[in-house]
């Protein structure tokens, strides 16, 4: 069984030409990452979150889409 959690995020380019992505998972904790690009901020946001919910679990209050075989 694959998920889909939907997490909304902002990216910023920050004053030293760095990347910054952020998200909020649910009320305390939230997640970063950082990069040279826009792809790459994100891919260290995604690889962030990731670990959360495997800590944490999957926000309740967070909308899913499950793909069931």
């Amino acid at each position: 069984m694959s998920r889909v959690v939907h997490v909304p995020y902002t990216v910023k380019l920050d004053e030293d030409g760095v990347w910054c992505a952020h998200a909020q998972l649910r009320a305390g904790v939230g997640a970063n990452g950082e990069g040279g690009t826009r792809e790459a901020a994100l891919a260290d946001l995604r690889e962030a979150l990731t670990g959360l919910i495997a800590e944490f679990g999957v926000p309740e209050e967070m909308t899913l889409t499950l793909d069931v075989a």
